[in-house]
């Protein structure tokens, strides 16, 4: 291992951590559901649901496994795509209200996160800015564990099921944003395929090509043995670098993106392709758990909220919004262009796991262009004009980019604001 170069008179790191959540997987998961909470000793759950999953029946089937568990459900169902901070509000208010001791989340990344805040906000209390990461919000850092959380995705994208992060929209500063501690990482995650059926084409697209980002961009992050070695082992951060344990589920992640994406996209009735996606998501996500993610995730977040004039496919709302993955995998050809000659054997790797092929002419257009295939191939936009986007936008995405300093300190080559303005420029069309 190669350590990087410290600042003067700072020890490097030379320590990483791997904190997983518990994980059962596999086509009827879900239906073990009530022995899990057996085992946790849950008596009374807030259950944070997406409204669409009553109508095909999910809903129903969870609660029948609580109540058959001796335990009782409460639900509650007001979820927003792409969550705000507004939304994060009402649920943690619900939360506070209700006699409950234990969680489950069900449904996609929105919806687990919305758990997550609920529970944090259930036992540290205070306001949802308290916690945000800084420089948005104060940074706060809940003092003791939380209350079990049970993850049951039905989407193949986030991985919020396998991290410590919970994404939210602020409208008022026009910032996407974060808020991240070990101690939000769910209890367990229940990943049964099954309940992925119940996801459009459209969505699974979004949702798998966040898959191929997180995969790529914490593969392809600065080593954990170039940071700074922390005062204490409680101010490690959640996001530490890529290091030998992250880089085999992100390496994975990569390769089911590759070969099962398109199938899942083209076929919901596919269940090897989507449940493939769905395992592909959780690993992505133990991967960039560990090692963090940098500049495509940067320029996300102030792209999904400075405009909201995107009508996404597929989504059952009737408000303009970009779907994080689509946020993500825009800037993402061009970022992985810049960072090639910080590591070219990497990008090399990570092209030929897309693509399922040794790279004929490596080079720096080689993860590029295993990239923009796949978003061709899935009906991806091509690129942050077809969001809404024009160059004289891209200062108002510099500066919400630069404010995701947590996320940009792990690119492999630092970006400074002329190399996101060509990132960028770049990005206006892939194709």
């Amino acid at each position: 291992m190669t350590a990087g170069h410290p600042h003067a008179g700072h020890p490097h790191e030379s320590v990483f951590t791997l904190e997983a959540t518990q994980l059962k997987f596999g086509e009827g998961a879900v239906d073990e559901l009530g022995w899990e909470i057996g085992r946790l000793g849950l008596k009374r759950i807030m259950l944070v649901a997406d409204p669409v999953l009553r109508e095909f029946g999910v809903t129903g089937r969870v609660i029948g496994q609580i109540e058959a568990a001796g335990a009782a459900a409460v639900l509650y169902e007001d979820i927003a795509v792409e969550p705000t901070i507004d939304s994060f509000g009402r649920a943690a208010a619900f939360a506070k209200g209700a006699d409950v001791d234990g969680f489950i989340g069900l449904g996609g990344g929105s919806t687990i996160d919305t758990a997550k805040v609920a529970n944090l906000i259930k036992v540290h209390g205070g306001e949802i800015m308290d916690y945000v990461n800084p420089p948005i919000g104060a940074g706060r850092k809940p003092a003791s564990p939380l209350l079990p959380l049970i993850a049951i995705p039905t989407t193949s994208g986030s991985g919020s099921e396998a991290t410590t992060v919970a994404i939210l929209d602020i409208p008022d500063l026009k910032v996407k944003t974060g808020i991240s501690h070990r101690f939000m990482r769910p209890t367990l995650a229940v990943v049964d395929p099954v309940l992925a059926r119940t996801t459009p084409g459209a969505v699974t697209a979004s949702a798998g090509l966040d898959v191929v980002c997180h995969a790529a961009e914490s593969y392809i992050s600065k080593p954990f043995d170039s940071r700074d070695k922390p005062a204490n082992p409680g101010e490690r951060p959640p996001y530490q670098g890529s290091n030998p344990i992250a880089d085999i589920w992100s390496m994975k992640a990569l390769e089911f993106g590759g070969r099962f994406l398109a199938r899942a996209v083209n076929d919901g009735d596919d269940l090897e392709a989507r449940g493939t996606m769905m395992l592909g998501a959780t690993m992505a996500g133990i991967g960039f758990g560990t090692a963090g993610v940098h500049i495509p995730h940067s320029c996300a977040y102030p792209i999904a909220g400075l405009k909201h004039q995107y009508t996404p496919p597929g989504y059952r709302t009737n408000h303009a919004f970009v779907p994080h993955g689509f946020s993500v995998i825009v800037t993402a050809p061009a970022a992985f262009r810049f960072t090639y000659d910080s590591a070219p054997e990497k990008h090399i790797r990570a092209a030929e796991l897309l693509t399922g092929a040794p790279v004929a002419e490596p080079g720096p257009e080689s993860l590029p262009d295993a990239l923009i295939a796949l978003m061709r191939q899935v009906g991806a936009p091509s690129g942050i004009a077809e969001l809404g986007y024009g160059e004289d936008d891209i200062p108002d995405i510099i500066d919400g980019a630069l404010k995701q300093q947590r996320l940009l300190v792990l690119a492999p080559k630092a970006p400074d604001r002329s190399d996101l303005e060509t990132i960028l420029r770049q990005s206006l069309r892939n194709w």
